[in-house]
């Protein structure tokens, strides 16, 4: 799973049937501390999640088990909204030292 922000749409017209009435959202892998890493991916979106909302992605095999992309062509799903993210306390002060 990664995490990721959504930051933009696609809007296809013609498309292979089975991704119709699907909603294509545009995300942005971030780290846990919420920075952005590179790349991009397009995402089929199994929860109704929104603009600049944090989401869980999963992509390969696991994508075409999600909700609704049983059997379609998926390679990256978005299957859950990010509340929050706890790092345990080691990783909060190597993270605190990498900012000084």
């Amino acid at each position: 799973m990664l995490l990721a922000r959504i930051v933009g749409t696609v809007v296809s017209t013609r498309k292979d049937p089975r991704l119709e009435g699907k909603k294509l959202l545009i995300v942005k892998p971030i780290s846990p501390e919420g920075s952005d890493e590179s790349g991009y991916l397009i995402a089929v979106d199994t929860v109704d999640a929104g603009f600049r909302e944090t989401v869980l992605i999963v992509s390969g095999s696991s994508a075409r088990m999600a909700a609704e992309c049983k059997d379609r062509p998926v390679d990256a799903a978005i299957v859950g909204i990010v509340d929050t993210v706890h790092l345990d306390e080691l990783h909060e002060a190597e993270l605190a030292e990498r900012r000084k």
